[in-house]
């Protein structure tokens, strides 16, 4: 890898010679500005105001303008001699624990290659503090121009460093938050968590730029004439009435991705519908209307039914009993005299 700056880390009285190489790159494709009529590039020129000719690059330097218009030259000289330690060292301030750090800060990337054989030893040394320590240095270095605030930790077996922005350029939040009281329920919670441990984790190598890929079939299909493959028409979803079923349906969703079948929620099932018509409403409450009266028609029906069938029973049950009661004794008064007459005989 190029190096892109070269210099020192200072650490306390021992002093590293470093390489600055570049920890990130960009596979973002780029795209140049054509005439549209004949693809012609465009081009942008470099003119001299005063002599409204061309200039090379080797004839642009850098000017400070002030607040009349006149501009102030500044050589590369100039900024050579700037009357700071950090011109051509990385001065390592502090060491603190690396959540002391707001992610907000972090800017570029780069590596610390140790620059020759003298650097291994003390580059092995810092190396190890920062590890065994677990802490990151807190550093100050020039680079293009301006002072920056840096972050050195260990990655693998090199050192890295994190460009940080300075305090009072990160902006304060205001105004980005809910202004209105808004209160979340712990069913809401719940089905939150749920989903957030069906998503689970992601090696971060498993992840990849779809949007370049798709951007590279259309430039190869635009390249060998043929037609850029069309986008798929997104999924039409339901109209979702509260937050307690966007996030069932979530659940589930994830679930059926990851091949688990989906469980039935635990909390009150909240359904996902649409909002019925002014007519079906009515219609439905018309309906719902002549329910209760059909209901109470058949049961009172049924209740007359029965008072009558009651009678005819009980006399039914009565004559019977009569009845009974009139043929036992004739039948007793029978017995009575065949026995007498059977003693007779004897």
């Amino acid at each position: 890898m190029r190096s892109i700056w070269n210099g020192a880390i200072s650490f306390g009285l021992v002093s590293i010679p470093i390489k600055l190489v570049n920890a990130t790159e960009s596979h973002s494709i780029s795209f140049r500005q054509v005439h549209t009529e004949d693809n012609g590039r465009i081009r942008y020129r470099k003119f001299c105001e005063l002599e409204d000719r061309e200039v090379t690059q080797s004839e642009i330097g850098k000017g400070y303008e002030e607040a009349d218009g006149t501009i102030v030259p500044i050589t590369d000289e100039d900024l050579s001699h700037l009357p700071i330690p950090t011109a051509r060292t990385i001065e390592i301030v502090a060491f603190v624990p690396a959540d002391r750090i707001d992610p907000l800060q972090m800017d570029a990337a780069y590596y610390l290659a140790a620059s020759g054989a003298p650097a291994a030893k003390p580059y092995t040394l810092l190396r190890e503090a920062l590890k065994r320590s677990n802490k990151v240095a807190i550093a100050k270095y020039a680079l293009r121009g301006r002072e920056r605030l840096g972050m050195l930790r260990v990655v693998g077996d090199a050192i890295a460093m994190h460009g940080l922005l300075w305090p009072d350029e990160v902006r304060a939040p205001e105004g980005v938050a809910p202004d209105v009281d808004v209160r979340v329920r712990d069913k809401e919670l719940d089905l939150a968590d749920a989903l957030m441990d069906t998503l689970g984790e992601v090696d971060l190598e498993d992840l990849h730029d779809e949007y370049r890929e798709a951007l590279e079939e259309v430039v190869a299909a635009k390249a060998a004439g043929e037609t850029p493959p069309e986008a798929p028409e997104p999924a039409k979803g339901g109209k979702v009435l509260d937050l307690m079923a966007a996030l069932e349906k979530s659940v589930r969703a994830a679930k059926e991705s990851r091949g688990e079948g989906a469980e039935p929620a635990a909390t009150e099932e909240a359904q996902v519908t649409t909002l019925p018509s002014k007519k079906s409403a009515s219609g439905a409450r018309k309906t719902a209307a002549k329910r209760p009266t059909a209901k109470r028609t058949a049961t009172a029906k049924k209740a007359a039914t029965a008072k009558k069938a009651a009678p005819a029973k009980t006399a039914k049950k009565a004559t019977a009993a009569k009845s009974t009661a009139k043929k036992t004794p004739a039948k007793k008064v029978a017995a009575k005299k065949t026995a007498a007459s059977r003693k007779r005989s004897a």
